[in-house]
Order: structure tokens, then C-alpha cells, then sequence
């Protein structure tokens, strides 16, 4: 296992760092919610550099389509970020309201319209309150401040039991640079790029290439290896911005020490928000991490990860602490694997062998599997015995509350 696949451990952080460069407020719009912070502007020095990657689903929300063609023509100055309201499946008018609050955000801030990157999460089908949020923007860039980090982290969440902050410190060429991350999400998470909301910046000096590059390679093995609930949502995206106010020459080479050192910290950051982000899933008891060994190749041990991490008859043993083998096995066995040898196939529960040569390990136990899986994390382990490759994916278990939290998400 790499230092930046997702683990079992820590919660995020409980410091954070302020980011030379990066100014944000969060203010009270009243999109959805009453009595609570529900929008965030970003604010980026200029000459700062921004990378991003956004949901595959093709049902994407306006504001993922908006933001992806504002950023193809230029650097951003502004992110926007409003909470309760999804603004996906809103058809035309939808795309009207993403550049209209564009518009509002860049006549208070005088930039370019498509200097703001919006983004939006929430119900989906419903249409943004446009007035609401241009009324708040004023109030909201009067306030710009480093030290807001908390502050939006808070007002980004929609069913997210707590907020998520990490920071990390990182040396390039003697000088001492800083990256603070926060995300949310909760549900509908499945990896299909970064299946929540997730805002990191760096006051390192990165060129754009290396930037997209450093943020492609941090997601796939943080934010792309993480599920809930196997559902893409139309409006992820996680952005990752470099504004260069540490003072460091530009890190150009791939090759580099110094973006060695960018990308260590990019994934740690990424991957205690991913972690976050599982711990916190709707109604979850336990964090579980999946690890497919003995592959043929990387794909063929994702999707028998997946397949398992997926599986509500094993997610729902998870919660019930009930060591039902049978439904690991045969998640295993519908994964799609041509040529599946059975007879090859042993699976852990955490140091426990429960199969072994396909059927029962000899050895096993009931009250050793279910000590197991009585506890808050637990690691299911699969070799295959079919070559050298491996994965892991991060997901929890299904529980009664997830059921009456998404039943009662409209309401």
C-alpha cells in the first residue's frame, strides 16, 4: 500500500492553515436553509493558477458546465460556492442562473464573468435563487479574510454531519509552503473523478500543466477510491489552486524534488478528506476499507472492490456486525472476472481467514469474525490469486439512518 491510498485512519485535522493568496468568506443567502451559512466566495491573488476535475455523469449540473468552460478560457479570480441547491436538471434556465450569479459575483468583485467558477450543491430539479445570492455577495467580499477556512467549510455542508479542514506544510527550495483543503459530502458518493464538493489551495508556485497533473493523480488515488452509496452525483468537482504567495520558483519539472514534495502533500491533504468524508457518510457506524490483492491487473481488482464495497447485503452485514462470509464470496464471484478460479480465492476479515480454497477456512470461527466485525474499522482482504496487482476503496457500512436521511432529504 502507497503513502497515499485511502487508510483506515484519523480523523481530519483539527488545525489548519491560513494560505498566503487565498481570501474566503461565508455568509447567510438563504438558498434552502434558515439560521445558517449557505454560501462561500473565494477570493485567489491574481496570477494564481487553478486545476479541476468534475463528475463524468452526463446528467452534469449547470454550474459543473459552466465552470468547466469559464476555466478552459481563463484563470479564475473568484470561486463560488453556494449550498442547498444543486442547480442540475434545470435545463436551460439553469445554465442562465450559473452565469447570471457568475456575472453578479464578477460585477462586485470587477472581473470578468468568466473569471468565477461557480459551483453548487444540494436538491437537484430545483431552480437557483439567483437574487438571493447576488444580494449576499456585497456583504460577503466586504469580509474576505485568510482566516475564513472554517467558516466555508461549514456553510458548504448539506447532509455532512461535521465539517471537513486539513492542512498540511510542505518545503520547496527553503521555503515553507502551506495547503489547506475543505470538502463535503456524504451521500451520493461513488467515484466517478471526486463524488462531493472539494476546495484546496497551496501557496506554492505550480505550472498549470503540473498543477492538473498533481491534482488527476492525488484524486484518482483519494477521492476516485472512496463509496457510499454507488450513486455519481451531477455536480462534483474538486479544484485545486496554486497561488505562488510563498515565493518559490515555479516547479516546472515532473521529475522534480520540489514536485515530489507538491504531490506527497496534495495526496495526504486528499486523502484525509476522502477519509473524512466515508467516516461522515449518511447514518454510517464503520469506516471499511476493501483491499483486492492477487489481480490479473489494476481494473479487475477495482472492480471486485467495488462490486463488494457496493453490495447493500454486504454492507447491511457491516452494520449488523454479522460475519456473513457467504455474501463477501459472493460479490466476489458476480464481479465479472472471466476464467474465476474459486479454488484460488482467500479473504480476511481484518487478520481472521474466513475462506479459504473457496469455501470456509478450516480454521474459522463465528465469535472470531464477528469480533471482527463488531468493530468501528474493519478491513475486508481478498486475494485472488491470479497475478500481482492489488486495489483498495474505502466505503462503510449501510445502516437505518442512511434510509431515513435520504427519504427525508426533501423535506
Amino acid at each position: 500500500m502507497t503513502p497515499s491510498e485511502p487508510t483506515l485512519s484519523g480523523q481530519p485535522d483539527q488545525t489548519w492553515l491560513p494560505v498566503g493568496g487565498a481570501r474566503l468568506a461565508a455568509g447567510a443567502a438563504g438558498i434552502r436553509y434558515r439560521g445558517r451559512d449557505d454560501l462561500v466566495v473565494m477570493e485567489l491573488a491574481p496570477g494564481s493558477r487553478c486545476a479541476a476535475v468534475f463528475t463524468r455523469n452526463a446528467f452534469c449540473a449547470a454550474p459543473v458546465q459552466v465552470a468547466r468552460t469559464h476555466l478552459a478560457q481563463t484563470m479564475p479570480r473568484y470561486l463560488l460556492i453556494n449550498a442547498g441547491n444543486a442547480n442540475a436538471g434545470t435545463g436551460r434556465r439553469g445554465m442562465a442562473d450559473a452565469e447570471s450569479s457568475c456575472a453578479a459575483l464578477a460585477a462586485v468583485g470587477d472581473c470578468a464573468a468568466e473569471e468565477v467558477l461557480p459551483f453548487s450543491t444540494g436538491v437537484i430539479g430545483e431552480h437557483l435563487p439567483v437574487d438571493r445570492i447576488a444580494a449576499a455577495l456585497p456583504d460577503l467580499l466586504d469580509r474576505l479574510d485568510a482566516s475564513a477556512w472554517p467558516a466555508a467549510a461549514q456553510a458548504i455542508m448539506t447532509t455532512d454531519r461535521v465539517p471537513k479542514l486539513v492542512s498540511r506544510c510542505f518545503e520547496i527550495d527553503g521555503h515553507t509552503a502551506s495547503i489547506t483543503g475543505i470538502a463535503k459530502g456524504a451521500g451520493m458518493i461513488c467515484p466517478n473523478m471526486a463524488t462531493m464538493l472539494a476546495f484546496i489551495a497551496t501557496d506554492a508556485a505550480v505550472a498549470p500543466d503540473l498543477l492538473q497533473a498533481c491534482l488527476g493523480s492525488s484524486a484518482a488515488r483519494s477521492f476516485n477510491a472512496i463509496t457510499v452509496d454507488g450513486d455519481t452525483s451531477t455536480n462534483d468537482a474538486c479544484v485545486l489552486v496554486a497561488t505562488g504567495a510563498c515565493g518559490n520558483p515555479e516547479i516546472r519539472d515532473g521529475a522534480s524534488p520540489q514536485y515530489a514534495a507538491l504531490q506527497s502533500a496534495v495526496d495526504a491533504v486528499c486523502v484525509e478528506l476522502a477519509t473524512a468524508i466515508v467516516r461522515d457518510a449518511e447514518g454510517a457506524t464503520k469506516l471499511v476499507s476493501v483491499q483486492v490483492e492477487g489481480a490479473a491487473h489494476v481494473d479487475e481488482a477495482r472492480a471486485v472492490a467495488y462490486t463488494i464495497a457496493h453490495s447493500p447485503l454486504v454492507k447491511t452485514a457491516l452494520f449488523a456486525s454479522d460475519p456473513n462470509w457467504g455474501r463477501i464470496l459472493a460479490a466476489v464471484g458476480r464481479a465479472g472476472l472471466r476464467d474465476l478460479d474459486i479454488d484460488r480465492i482467500r479473504i480476511h476479515l481484518g487478520e481472521v481467514l474466513i475462506v479459504d480454497a473457496g469455501g470456509r477456512a478450516p480454521d474459522y470461527t463465528e465469535e472470531a469474525g464477528a469480533a471482527v466485525m463488531a468493530e468501528p474499522e474493519i478491513l475486508i482482504r481478498v486475494s485472488l490469486g491470479r497475478g500481482g496487482a492489488e486495489a483498495r476503496i474505502l466505503t462503510c457500512d449501510l445502516s437505518y439512518d442512511y434510509v431515513r436521511i435520504n427519504a427525508e432529504y426533501r423535506s
